[in-house]
This record gives structure tokens, C-alpha cells and sequence, in this order.
């Protein structure tokens, strides 16, 4: 049996789901990883728009990601997933470390 005065909370961990529609949505959304939410990007409206936007966007993301110790992944063709530091995204069998 646990001793509940002793135990110490961790804070939740948030999934939020975003629609990237600019290049300005960037910082609300790197706020939001700082605050150690998991973001799911839906990515279609900005691919629509400006394929090349939509890559130096996911590329700044990208390393933005790895620079706090976060992930990011592709889930399928229109969204993409990041992650705060100590939450990483299952690729498979040998992603286990």
C-alpha cells in the first residue's frame, strides 16, 4: 500500500489537435510543447496552400523538436505529431531502447 502524503503528483500531460494553417502558428505551438503538450498537426490546409511553406515549417519544427529532447512523426499524409522532452512516438519493433 502506497502512502498518498509522500507520493508526489506529476502535472498531466495534454493532447491538443491543431490545424497548421501559416507559418505564424509556429510559436503558439512551440508554447504549447514548452507547457508539455503532445500536438497533433493537421498539416492539409498549409500543403494546399505552399508545399515549400509547409516543409520549412515541419523542418523548423523539426529541429525545434530535438533541440528540447521532444519527437516529431508523421501520422499518415495529413498530420504530423510532436512531442515535450520524455514522451518519444513508437516507430516499431527496434525503436525500443
Amino acid at each position: 500500500m502506497t502512502d498518498r502524503s509522500t507520493t508526489t503528483h506529476k502535472p498531466p500531460v495534454y493532447l491538443k489537435a491543431l490545424t497548421l494553417r501559416d507559418v505564424s502558428d509556429i510559436t503558439a505551438i512551440k508554447e504549447d510543447i514548452k507547457k508539455h503538450m503532445i500536438v497533433i498537426l493537421r498539416v492539409t490546409p498549409l500543403a494546399q496552400k505552399d508545399v515549400e511553406e509547409l516543409r520549412k515549417v515541419v523542418e523548423d519544427l523539426y529541429a525545434y523538436a530535438q533541440s528540447i529532447g521532444g519527437d516529431i512523426a508523421r501520422l499518415g499524409e495529413e498530420r504530423i505529431v510532436l512531442t515535450p522532452p520524455g514522451v518519444k512516438v513508437w516507430r516499431g519493433a527496434y525503436d525500443l531502447k
